[in-house]
């Protein structure tokens, strides 16, 4: 069988190729980045991911031996089935079998902390770094190209209505209960109109499942992150009715998060995993080296699809399956430009913010507390700083204005809140 190939480069070359840095970091940096100062309090750390084109900063850190040259050679890498067993794993440790940190869902860290997410017993979480930008999508079934459904969801409402009356509720997937993809896809539905706890069923399927669920018709929309969407696509099962970043440009995604005990124990450690990962995230946003990226991350041992369903929309030409068809868009995955690893507190805030309206964290949450507690972007600063890296001069990214024309400003929430007419506080 002959391995895919992009632009000249087999997998096998690429993977010949990361085991020659490897082998490069260790003969120039023997000792690790820290040989100058005291080095990294361990070697070792187990770092979860899920199958997602997202994952990738942590893959290529791993593959390139970035942790190696920042003095951690054993750091593991481990796929899980779904971010459930993320949660299950960071609540049992390393110590416990399970996982130190992993590639997240930006609000995960905070429902772990809170113990929302973990039966009410708190696991304290850190959010070390932004892993990404951009790079999700709304995708529903063929069917809804009768009615146009698109960036605006209006067009379902009617179908909608119809399916609920028959007894047969339209169901809506996401990966997580008040993870990104749960607040993208109720953020579109409720600006058509649609109410998310009530119009229709949401339900929560792991995202390399999701493809086959449509397949199946078990669900009538969506919402993942890549390669999932294009994947639908290739297989002709659906269409993309938006890209999440037509809902919010340049919005924050995935984390760097780890277990809030394990920073406090290897502070060293956990800015030498945070400066691996951030070098491989500057690595990964270059465009020459993005057939590179697909080439190792698509292999089995991580998101085992072919290259075809994640390189395309890492370029930016986008296939909606729909008849729409983008050259060169402005809606690609961001791994480093315009600041898409700095972890914005003011992002989180909005996560935190959207819980609250739908009823996830309760409206009596000191949010700007929590961030404190669990955003480390003082680590994200000093990582920046020992590249030589550029850092933003505020940990607020400032007002952010969405697609409906809503506005959110991180110095009134509030006025966010009462701004939107469907929401589900407790």
């Amino acid at each position: 069988m002959t391995a895919p190939k992009s632009n000249g480069l087999t997998r096998r070359g690429a993977l010949t190729a990361a085991a020659a840095t490897v082998v490069a970091a260790k003969t120039l940096l023997p000792s690790g980045a820290f040989a100058a100062g005291p080095g990294p309090e361990v070697a070792k750390a187990r770092l979860g991911f899920i199958a997602l084109t997202d994952a990738s900063p942590l893959i290529i850190a791993k593959e390139r031996g970035l942790f190696a040259k920042y003095g951690m050679p054993d750091v593991e890498v481990l796929k899980q089935a779904s971010w459930a067993a993320t949660r299950d794993n960071l609540v049992l440790g390393s110590g416990g079998g399970g996982i130190d940190g992993a590639h997240i869902l930006s609000p995960m860290p905070y429902l772990l902390t809170t113990g929302q997410a973990t039966g009410g017993k708190p696991t304290p979480m850190n959010i070390l770094a932004r892993l990404n930008t951009n790079g999700q999508a709304i995708s529903v079934g063929n069917d809804l190209k009768a009615v146009k459904v698109g960036l605006n969801s209006a067009g379902a409402k009617a179908k909608f209505a119809q399916l609920k009356a028959s007894g047969n509720q339209a169901k809506v997937a996401m990966t997580f209960r008040g993870g990104t993809h749960d607040l993208w896809i109720r953020y579109w539905l409720a600006a058509g109109g649609i109410n998310p706890d009530g119009d229709v069923s949401t339900i929560v399927i792991p995202p390399p499942q999701m493809v086959a669920n449509m397949k199946a018709g078990t669900q009538d929309a969506f919402c993942v992150g890549e390669p999932w969407n294009g994947q639908l696509i290739n297989q002709k099962v659906g269409y993309t009715a938006c890209l999440t970043s037509e809902l919010w440009m340049n919005h924050p995604e995935k984390a760097l998060g780890m277990r809030a005990d394990w920073v406090a124990k290897y502070p060293r450690a956990a800015q030498a995993i945070t400066m691996a990962v951030m070098e491989a995230q500057m690595w990964c946003d270059k465009m020459q080296n993005r057939p590179a990226m697909c080439s190792v991350v698509s292999g089995r041992q991580y998101i085992n699809v072919p290259m075809n369903d994640i390189l395309p929309r890492l370029q930016g030409t986008i296939n909606f399956g729909d008849g729409r068809q983008a050259q060169k868009s402005p809606h690609i995955m961001k791994f480093w430009a315009d600041n898409a690893s700095f972890p914005f507190k003011s992002h989180d805030l909005w996560f935190l913010t959207e819980n609250v309206r739908w009823g996830v964290l309760p409206a009596s949450t000191n949010k700007m507390a929590l961030v404190n507690k669990v955003n480390r972007a003082d680590i994200w600063r000093a990582s920046a700083k020992a590249l030589g890296a550029p850092a933003p001069a505020s940990d607020s990214r400032g007002v952010e204005k969405f697609f409906d024309g809503k506005v959110f400003d991180p110095a009134n929430p509030a006025a966010y809140l009462a701004s939107q007419p469907i929401k589900k506080m407790v």
